[in-house]
């Protein structure tokens, strides 16, 4: 069985970077590149986001979807990652790829031409008939329980009232 196909266009302002690529036979995802100018890199200060382009454009195969994921050398070295984590890409979108970064750590962060600032996994998505029913929340042993429920004991979840609920004040 082949690979689905992704289609990609550069831009005029990223046709001399390479195309996306699995750094690795396992990885997940294809590496995305930043395509700022080369005499102009961008620099985030602390706290601060940018839009930063990557020079292509993608046609994803039908029934699927484009995650963009932050990178997590970048994650743990500069505190770099992404605002909108996962990013959804749409199959239907057809304009340049972006990366919103974020600068988490304490230093300005510097994103040169060609630097590997997020990774790119093509996932397939079901679309859904919704029906609209009324549910039990006690059909499942979770119920209600959500925000971390799952790890706590039965009786310490009823004893510890979420931040923000009546009984937390």
């Amino acid at each position: 069985m082949s690979a689905p196909e992704l289609l990609v266009e550069r831009l005029p302002h990223g046709r001399d970077l390479p195309l996306p690529t699995y750094a690795t036979a396992g990885a997940a995802g294809l590496d995305l590149l930043a395509a700022v100018p080369p005499d102009r890199p961008l620099e985030i200060p602390p706290g601060g986001r940018a839009l930063v382009p990557t020079g292509i454009r993608i046609a994803l195969p039908p029934g699927c979807e484009g995650q963009v994921r932050p990178r997590s050398g970048l994650a743990l070295r500069h505190g770099i990652t992404l605002l909108n984590s996962p990013g959804t890409i749409d199959a239907d979108y057809r304009g340049e790829l972006g990366v919103i970064l974020v600068n988490l750590g304490s230093s300005a962060f510097r994103v040169e031409r060609g630097m590997r600032i997020a990774q790119l996994v093509v996932a397939p998505v079901f679309r859904v008939a919704l029906r609209e029913t009324r549910l039990d929340p006690a059909a499942t042993g979770r119920a209600e329980g959500g925000f971390g429920s799952t790890g706590l004991d039965p009786e310490r979840a009823a004893a510890t009232p979420l931040p923000g609920s009546a009984q937390h004040r």
